[in-house]
């Protein structure tokens, strides 16, 4: 496998496109303002299922200090009293979205900012307890609560506390151990804390822990990022995310800290990411997809291998088809096809909770064809595969001629080995696999009629 899922730079040079992640279809891009709280309320509504599991993800979007790479919705601030303010209101959020969803199960929780674990213990104990109150918590081996950790806001203590509220998985936010590249980044951590931290998550009984790293940052070269990655191999994590640096200061003013001469070139950070398939792979990690790796024995491998795996706004995930509710700033929900947005400026958000109502900015409500290409996509990302009867049978279309413009688009890509397209079925190859987004796309409707210039919105694929 380390010798096939190599990218050849010419073929890069054809498909290093701006692309979407798809964590959703449509894209957060496709959401609108005409879709307020009032249709969420309504639909919401018309749609109760009190019985059926659900999911939940937590926005906390504050942090300590800020990293200059980071496009994420977070507020820089060492004043605890918002963090406090805040609390109040998730509080008040949670209990608005359990009298109107009712009292589901909640199986899967996931904690995101910024950094969750800007809050205290007692006040992560706290929101834990209302969460339970409000969605009462799953059988233990039926759910899965995950939180986001910066490493340096935690201790063996800390991690004891955190397994005690019911967390079962973490993931840290690492990014490169080289001493130039985090002062180049401002964050400053060494490789031995976050060992600890992970020998305290195992100690502790987590049941899978993942590291978040970057390349593409700068001062990054490819024997300072093996470097790292030797150091990660030897810690052996359950999952790795390694993600692409997409440079954009226009957009992310944080970024105008990087100066964009230390970058490294193209080629460079082409070898850098090929060195990471190559390395983990020989290390007996499996390619997920896109830029995730997890161990055989992990479940998100388990769930790749037995066709399982799911999609969702966390990334590849092994319960993609449950219900989601978003609460926090900027939090995105998905509920019976219909997808929700929470305001992302914390004034709006405070103003609509403090006035009694849930803070809905924006959402998007999928049809028929939306639903359609939702599948199509997730099998394309998640299974590799594409059977054109099942689809066919299931949604009373003709499959061949139904995605006839998005399967001659593809003719390329055959050309190219990353794709078989047969009779009756699309195949992604194991070469294609390094191509997922780019494969994807030809089947996005939005995409096709150039809604919003989408395409300049997203980050290059590779």
């Amino acid at each position: 496998m380390s010798e096939t899922l190599q990218i050849d730079p010419q073929m890069l040079e054809r498909y290093d496109v701006t692309a979407p992640r798809y964590t959703s279809y449509p894209t957060a891009l496709a959401f609108h303002p005409g879709w307020d709280e009032a249709a969420y309320v309504a639909h919401v509504r018309a749609h109760r299922a009190p019985d059926e599991p659900l999911s939940m993800y937590v926005h906390v979007p504050f942090c300590h200090s800020a990293c200059f790479y980071c496009a994420c919705n977070r507020i820089i601030t060492a004043n605890r009293r918002h963090a406090e303010h805040y609390l109040e209101r998730l509080i008040r959020e949670i209990h608005a979205q359990a009298a109107l969803l009712g009292p589901r199960p909640l199986a899967q929780l996931h904690f995101g900012g910024g950094t969750p674990t800007y809050l205290d213990d007692d006040q992560l104990e706290r929101l834990m307890g209302v969460i339970g109150e409000a969605f009462p918590f799953a059988p233990v081996s039926e759910r899965e609560f995950s939180i986001e950790i910066d490493p340096r806001t935690v201790d063996p203590a800390r991690m004891r506390r955190l397994r005690e509220m019911g967390f079962s998985r973490v993931s840290l936010g690492v990014q490169d151990f080289d001493p130039a590249v985090q002062a180049a980044i401002n964050r400053i951590q060494s490789a031995e804390m976050v060992s600890q931290v992970l020998a305290a998550a195992r100690g502790e009984g987590f049941t899978s822990t993942n590291m978040d790293l970057i390349y593409g940052l700068p001062k990054q070269d490819r024997a300072r990022f093996d470097a790292t990655l030797e150091r990660i191999i030897r810690m052996r994590p359950e999952r790795l995310a390694i993600y692409n640096y997409a440079h954009l200061p226009e957009r992310f003013k944080m970024q105008r800290q990087i100066d964009a001469d230390t970058l490294p070139g193209p080629e460079e950070k082409l070898g850098i990411f090929n060195d990471a398939i190559r390395r983990l792979t020989e290390a007996g990690y499996v390619y997920i997809g896109m830029d995730h790796f997890a161990l055989p024995e992990d479940e998100l491998a388990q769930a790749l291998a037995a066709d399982t795996l799911q999609r969702n706004f966390q990334g590849y995930s092994t319960r993609g088809g449950l219900d989601l509710v978003g609460v926090g700033s900027t939090a995105i929900g998905h509920i019976a096809g219909a997808y929700s947005q929470n305001h992302h400026n914390l004034a709006a958000y405070n103003e609509a909770i403090d006035d009694g109502r849930l803070a809905v900015a924006k959402g998007y409500r999928r049809d028929a064809d939306d639903e359609l290409r939702a599948e199509v996509i997730e099998a394309v990302m998640c299974r590799s595969r594409l059977d054109f009867n099942d689809v066919s049978a299931r949604h009373g279309i003709d499959f061949a001629d139904y995605f006839a413009d998005a399967l001659a688009d593809l003719r390329p890509a055959e050309a190219d080995g990353l794709v078989v397209i047969g009779d009756d079925s699309l195949t992604v190859t194991r070469q294609g696999r390094l191509f997922l987004r780019q494969i994807a796309m030809p089947f996005d409707a939005h995409r096709r009629r150039g809604e919003s210039d989408i395409l300049r919105r997203f980050s290059r694929a590779i």
